[in-house]
């Protein structure tokens, strides 16, 4: 596998890191007047699936360092694998409440105290597992983000006037959500090769456990996001698109259908079939 050896391209590829974290957020909220949450949270999970993948059996499959994807996945024993799936469940649910006060409070208040939280812990669950850095430098960084999250909820309160049980609320789930996710990294940790180059026997690499993590992620949602779906809708009751209007949006809408058709047979979803769609047929909005 190729490993990074350059300091500079680390901090690089942390910083792009960072900036697709700090954003994705966004496309949910510019989806979500016309495609419902569940069917974009569905796309997130196999998009991150998808890429972890594609990293695998590139970057995590060339190079003379390390074990190549195949070969790390065959060693792997049960113990790594299972601590990488609980570190993608763990952080999904974290994720799906962290997008659930985005809802309520907004994203200018949910985001900033959800992820900021996840990062102060994060930092220091995996510090003191793992004492690597300059401790100064670090708590500094992690003191400027608890300040940042304490101004950015005082700010956020004021500015809502009448709102403040909607407010309190959307904190209360942003900071739950944060918990969660500064601990989903250190059960990915535990699963993985402390040497990248020489891992251990039974130990995964890391692009390894990206794709157990991403397989996490995928199947709690099975458990996360089970929801009373409308058929021929292919959105929850409680929140409906109108048939066609969810095929003018994506090509996909035949795919969501046979996924739904799957979880109806397979997981026990109750489903409702209101009548025969035809894509053909327009209908009043």
């Amino acid at each position: 596998m190729i490993v990074i050896q350059s300091y500079l391209i680390a901090v690089l590829m942390c910083v792009i890191t960072m900036l697709c974290w700090g954003s994705w957020a966004n496309t949910q909220k510019l989806a979500s007047k016309k495609w419902a949450f569940q069917l974009f949270y569905w796309d997130y999970s196999l998009g991150v699936l998808i890429l972890s993948l594609i990293l695998a059996f590139t970057m995590g499959s060339n190079g003379e360092e390390g074990r190549s994807f195949l070969a790390d996945l065959g060693q792997a024993d049960g113990k790594a694998i299972g601590s990488a799936l609980l570190g993608g469940a763990v952080f999904n649910i974290a994720n799906l409440l962290i997008v659930v006060a985005i809802n309520i409070a907004g994203m200018a208040v949910a985001f900033p105290i959800g992820i900021g939280l996840a990062l102060v812990i994060g930092v220091v669950v995996n510090y003191l597992a793992a004492p690597l850095g300059n401790p100064v430098i670090l708590f500094a960084g992690v003191a400027l983000v608890v300040i940042a999250i304490v101004i950015d909820a005082i700010a956020y309160r004021k500015h809502s006037g009448g709102g403040m049980s909607a407010t309190t609320k959307g904190i209360a789930i942003s900071i739950l959500g944060g918990i969660l996710m500064g601990f989903f990294y250190r059960f990915v940790a535990a699963s993985m090769a402390t040497d990248f180059a020489n891992p251990e026997v039974g130990k995964l690499t890391p692009y390894t456990a990206s794709v157990i993590f991403a397989l996490g992620l995928l199947f709690s949602n099975f458990a996360s996001i089970k929801l009373d779906i409308n058929a021929e809708t292919l959105s929850p009751i409680d929140n409906q698109l109108e048939a066609y209007e969810i095929a003018d949006q994506a090509a996909g809408t035949n795919f969501y259908r046979a996924i739904i058709e799957t979880l109806q047979q397979y997981a026990g979803y109750k489903m409702s079939v209101p009548g025969t769609y035809d894509p053909n047929v327009k209908r009043k909005m």
